[in-house]
């Protein structure tokens, strides 16, 4: 049997949030059969190729995918925003559009939160600017005309203006064609400047007079050679013997390394970001810093064991983090 080929499971991908819409990676990994971790990889190609879009909206802890048109589809999942990010969603929806400056503080605060469905729409104004909020089913051209009917008048007073007499024009008078043509052209002077000659004997005089000072050698600095440390050469060594390709590698310290590594797997090769660290324990925090540094997947390195907190981190968002121990 013929193996599937990447760029196949990525179209699976594709057409089950065609298909579904909004969608968790969880979800679509039991959809196409395949492991989280590889498809989340998979949804961030995506992503960077622009054929779908990531909610701000997060479901326990996870974004949605979704493709452009399914924008609507996300209002089903508003329940799991925070409180006061879920009134400012109901008030938005309600009135459509809100004045930034005649709203709560909270509120505010939240419509600035909820990107999914909230959009500004700033309105110059006898040199002032006022903010609004439109509901994201509220085109920007309503929401134009909506605010201005708030601020233009809308009666006009049309004020007749009496015809009168235009007064006669007086006779034009005749300008004489006999102008003096006559190019003046003036002499123009130039004070020739006379050159001053020195003679030798006052030079030598002068230069005698003057003291040289002597040129710097200015010499480029060495770059100094900065070792790695045992920790960061264990990492790599790591990498190496487990078939890790190291493809760049970004940056090194006495206990943290971190690279762009390739992983062979049954799908092709996939990319991730390799960050090691040389701890004892790993923590949640750790891992969602790492997280929020890239797109790409992670690869997390480390002696360390992750704490329990940790481990539900690592559970929770398996399809982007792979957690690996150094031996």
């Amino acid at each position: 049997m013929e193996q599937e080929k990447p760029e196949d499971k990525k179209e699976k991908i594709l057409l089950v949030i065609k298909t579904k819409g909004p969608s968790l990676p969880v979800q679509i990994a039991r959809e196409v059969n395949l492991n989280s971790i590889f498809v989340g990889a998979f949804l961030s190609e995506l992503f960077g190729d622009k054929l779908i879009r990531i909610s701000n909206l997060r479901v326990g802890g996870s974004p949605l995918y979704y493709t452009s048109g399914q924008e609507e589809q996300l209002e089903r999942f508003y329940t799991y925003l925070p409180g006061k990010e879920k009134d400012a969603f109901l008030l938005l929806k309600e009135k459509k559009l809100l004045q930034d400056e005649k709203l709560e503080p909270a509120i505010r605060v939240a419509l600035r939160n909820i990107k999914d469905f909230s959009f500004p729409l700033v309105l110059n104004h006898q040199d002032s600017k006022i903010l609004f909020w439109r509901f994201h089913t509220f085109s920007e051209e309503e929401a134009k005309l909506a605010v201005e009917k708030i601020f233009i008048p809308q009666t006009r007073v049309e004020v007749k203006i009496p015809e009168a007499k235009l007064p006669e024009i007086a006779p034009q008078i005749k300008i004489q064609e006999n102008i003096i043509k006559e190019e003046i052209k003036p002499e123009l002077k130039v004070e020739e400047k006379p050159v001053i000659k020195q003679e030798k004997t006052e030079i030598k005089h002068q230069v005698k007079h003057i003291k040289e000072k002597p040129l710097l050698e200015i010499k480029p600095e060495k770059k100094k050679i900065v070792e790695k440390s045992e920790f960061v050469n264990k990492v790599i060594s790591q990498l190496e013997s487990d078939d890790i390709e190291i493809l760049e590698e970004l940056s090194f310290k006495k206990k943290e390394y971190s690279a762009i590594v390739r992983i062979n797997s049954d799908l092709g090769k996939i990319k991730f970001l390799a960050i090691a660290k040389e701890k004892k324990t790993i923590t949640e925090n750790d891992l969602a810093l790492a997280l929020s540094t890239t797109k790409t997947p992670i690869l997390f390195i480390t002696p360390g064991e992750p704490n329990k907190k940790a481990l539900a981190y690592l559970e929770q968002n398996s399809q982007v983090v792979k957690f690996k121990k150094l031996a």
